[in-house]
């Protein structure tokens, strides 16, 4: 313990604390990449069972998957803020706290006085960060949030999948979208405060993040009057842009951006030089018109060899692919083991797992990759530095406070 905390004093973000009030995925998200930077994280859980992500499986080693993603180096302290004493030591906290962050239900934070506003008046220098569904305002500032709801409200859902059936993407990308976007918010608000003096509050959407990575069909709709289809792991506006099935079974995904590829393709792996300049496929637009015929020409090719034969020539033109891996083969990825990325990470029960280092590269810093807490773990020390005795302690037990 005491070598993590030297190791998190050298970190980026070492002295900011962060009080947060989460559950679920895009407020815990946020709070982890401010953890990994080294700032701290106190996590306020509620005493009967803590954050309700902590029960979504039992899978590693009895915790749960999202809970072990999300959770690595932070503090876990039990509050029941509907007490008296569980409100002070709230309060408290936030005095010395540089950063606030909630995603409570829509309403929640205001009725507790923890609104941004509210929270201006009583700690100017603190940021607060709010993530909520569809926003502190407007005509759905009431509704809950969900990340398959707002997958299927921004029409996202409409884009994946087969002809024949929607789908879902396979993991949360509204909560990820809003975690991620929090999460560089409140660095621009440090980064303001720094500069300026100036704490300004930080608002994040779960609705409004996933709109922003709706960009390009959008813009595609809006102008061309239809959306783009549904193609399964075809692209719906770029072709050949797709998986195919090699003599082996196993699907290939290969890509060309542009023409010098096109011609690249159709020489060195189609045999078939002439067909860089047929009109039928001539050009991006064309392809896509013309995409049965350009699969129909790429699939007879494909089937014909194995799928390791088809990568090592596409790799010797130029062409971008890559073997569709599960997720185990994911996790058996030569660039994770070659690029050495993952670590131990500590979980409650004394029990270790292999944990991803954090995306961002930030030269001469190492990421603080410290243990996932188990439910009020450090609420006895927390209380302890803000100056109450073990007696005090011993007591707000007793009645359930903390």
């Amino acid at each position: 313990m005491a070598e993590e905390r030297v190791h998190a004093d050298e970190l980026p973000l070492s002295g900011i604390t962060v009080v947060s009030i989460e559950q679920a995925v895009a407020a815990p998200f946020a709070t982890r990449q401010l953890a990994d930077l080294g700032a701290r994280v106190i996590k306020v859980e509620r005493p009967d069972g803590g954050d309700f992500a902590r029960r979504y499986d039992t899978t590693v080693h009895g915790q749960s998957s999202y809970f072990v993603w999300l959770n690595r180096s932070k503090e876990s302290l039990t509050l029941d803020l509907k007490t008296e004493r569980g409100r002070r030591v709230l309060e408290e906290l936030l005095a010395q706290a540089d950063v606030f962050v909630q995603n409570l239900a829509p309403g929640a934070a205001a009725r507790m006085g923890l609104s941004a506003d509210a929270l201006a008046q009583r700690y100017p220098t603190l940021i607060p960060c709010s993530v909520t569904g569809y926003g502190s305002s407007g005509p759905w500032a009431d509704r809950k949030a969900y990340d398959l709801l707002v997958q299927c409200q921004t029409g996202l859902v409409s884009l994946t999948g087969s002809a024949r059936e929607a789908a879902r993407a396979g993991v949360s990308v509204a909560d990820i979208a809003a975690g991620v976007y929090a999460y560089s918010g409140i660095l621009t608000a440090l980064f303001t405060r720094a500069t300026r003096g100036t704490a300004r509050a930080v608002e994040v959407s779960l609705f409004e993040a996933l709109a922003e990575w709706m960009g390009q069909p959008a813009y595609y709709t809006a102008h061309s009057g239809a959306q783009p289809p549904r193609v399964g792991t075809r692209h719906a506006t770029i072709a050949p842009y797709g998986t195919y099935t090699a003599a082996d079974g196993r699907d290939v995904l290969l890509s060309v951006q542009n023409e010098r590829e096109w011609a690249a393709l159709c020489e060195g792996f189609l045999g078939d030089p002439g067909l860089t300049d047929d009109p039928r496929f001539a050009t991006g637009p064309a392809r896509v018109s013309n995409r049965e015929e350009v699969d129909a020409l790429l699939a007879g090719r494909i089937a014909a060899s194995g799928s390791g034969e088809v990568m090592a020539l596409l790799d010797a033109i130029g062409i971008a692919n890559a073997p569709v891996n599960d997720v185990k083969q994911f996790l058996e990825h030569p660039v994770l083991a070659g690029r050495d990325r993952w670590r131990e990470v500590a979980v409650p029960g004394g029990e270790t797992v292999k944990a991803l280092l954090p995306p961002v590269d930030l030269a001469g810093t190492t990421p603080r990759m410290g243990a996932v807490p188990a439910v009020g773990e450090h609420t006895g020390r927390i209380l302890a530095e803000l100056g109450y005795t073990a007696g005090q302690i011993a007591e707000m037990r007793a009645d359930g406070a903390i």
